[in-house]
């Protein structure tokens, strides 16, 4: 959430960044600029009428002990006509106050001046590339079709038990998703990530602080009758980990790592983009989190970019790196870097993890803050990432590495996997 002294101080510069990220209600800035005049009148006038209560009630008590009773008495009736006053200006603040709030969080985070300008994923801006191109035989079959001949996820099971979206992974599919999962829980241990294993389902008070609520509500399950949400990556509960927390500069750098499914409605997605393990209503995925002093957040930045590189290196797959343009950056980033894996059976790039530092946009929100060795109390960044989400990796290891007796696996994962090939 930006904060209002924000907008008040470069009101201008808060327009531009906000049309670099394609945001069409930029007239809110002046809205909620009003809106905090009103608020400031409002709190002068109640804290002026309250200065008057408290000097008549300190009077009464001086006339008292005077025994000027009837004077005294006078002045306590003028005291309960200016608490009257005071009712309807706590009630138009609360309103204000609330209505200020409401506007502000409609706002999404400004984009760093890294960001490159553009409206949509053409526009983005690849960084590097790595990994060498498979080269497939002329029968080569998209994953869906691997997926049934060696018996590895059903779809039309999971169609016939949930619906569309939600895949049965079966034997030796089952075991290379947790076998995937495992690798990339000790992959990110081992660079200093605390491992966390938290509840699938969040309140509205975590969804709110990592920015899905309510930029995202419709993209979300919800439990209506317990008011909770399914979460939609593990992102969301383990961040909230450090709402309402006043860290230590010490404590920095916090480093989490979680595997979770992760469930997203994906409402309006259609057609073959979405086929086999493209796009689902239920996955699962690996995330990193970092929590750092705001003086380091893009030095860490480009850690996470570096360690979820390794990563796809170490699983052979050929990547490139992508810097997101301002609109089609999500609401809470301030920048993010994509990473796409090349499908060689469907002769198309897919995104397998999204890095971003959010700045303090989430913190804020969080109320997640340090204090300094100023002894000053000011607001951390958050960070997180893919490491990595599991379909789309599946889909390329499984096509990519297809051969006329099956299917070879990367090194790193014989060992969990406990053979070198299915």
């Amino acid at each position: 959430m930006l904060t209002v002294n924000l907008l008040r101080t470069t009101p201008e510069l808060v327009k531009a960044k906000l049309l670099k990220k394609h945001f069409k209600q930029v007239e809110l800035v002046d809205e909620i600029i009003s809106l905090d005049d009103h608020r400031k009148k409002l709190q002068a006038s109640f804290d002026e009428t309250q200065a008057k209560v408290n000097a008549a009630s300190k009077e009464i008590g001086m006339l008292m002990g005077k025994g000027e009773k009837a004077e005294a008495e006078a002045l306590k009736a003028k005291v309960a006509s200016l608490k009257q006053e005071l009712e309807p200006l706590k009630e138009e603040m609360a309103s204000v106050e609330l209505n200020l709030h409401d506007t502000l969080v409609l706002l999404p985070n400004l984009p760093a001046d890294a960001v490159p300008d553009g409206k949509t994923p053409e526009e983005n801006e690849v960084v590097r590339s790595g990994g060498a191109m498979p080269q497939l035989s002329e029968n080569a079959v998209p994953h869906w079709d691997l997926t049934k001949q060696y018996k590895l996820i059903d779809f039309e099971l999971g169609n016939k038990i949930t619906g569309s979206g939600f895949p049965v992974y079966i034997g030796k599919g089952a075991k290379l998703q947790r076998s995937l999962i495992q690798y990339f829980l000790d992959f990110n241990t081992a660079a200093g990530y605390t491992e966390y294993l938290p509840p699938y389902m969040v309140n509205s008070a975590s969804a709110f602080g990592t920015g899905q609520l309510p930029d995202k509500e419709g993209q979300m399950y919800h439990a209506a009758e317990d008011d909770l949400y399914l979460i939609p990556t593990a992102e969301v509960p383990v961040t909230n980990v450090y709402r309402d927390v006043i860290l230590k500069e010490e404590d920095f750098p916090i480093k989490m790592t979680a595997y979770s499914p992760c469930f997203r409605r994906e409402a309006g997605s259609y057609g073959k983009d979405v086929r086999g393990l493209n796009r689902l209503h239920q996955f699962e995925k690996v995330e990193i989190i970092q929590i750092v002093h705001p003086d380091k957040s893009y030095e860490v930045l480009d850690e996470m970019v570096a360690h979820v590189e390794k990563l796809l290196i170490s699983l052979a797959l050929p990547y490139r790196i992508l810097r997101l343009c301002g609109g089609d950056m999500g609401f809470a980033s301030a920048i993010t870097y994509d990473f796409e894996v090349y499908s060689a059976a469907q002769q198309r790039w897919l995104e397998v993890s999204s890095v971003s530092n959010f700045e303090s946009f989430q913190t804020n929100r969080l109320k997640c803050r340090f204090k300094g060795a100023d002894g000053k109390t000011q607001l951390a960044h958050s960070l997180n990432g893919s490491s990595l989400a599991l379909p789309r990796i599946m889909a390329c290891l499984l096509e990519n590495n297809q051969t006329e007796t099956g299917i070879r696996l990367p090194e790193v994962l014989h060992s969990y996997f406990g053979a070198n090939s299915i």
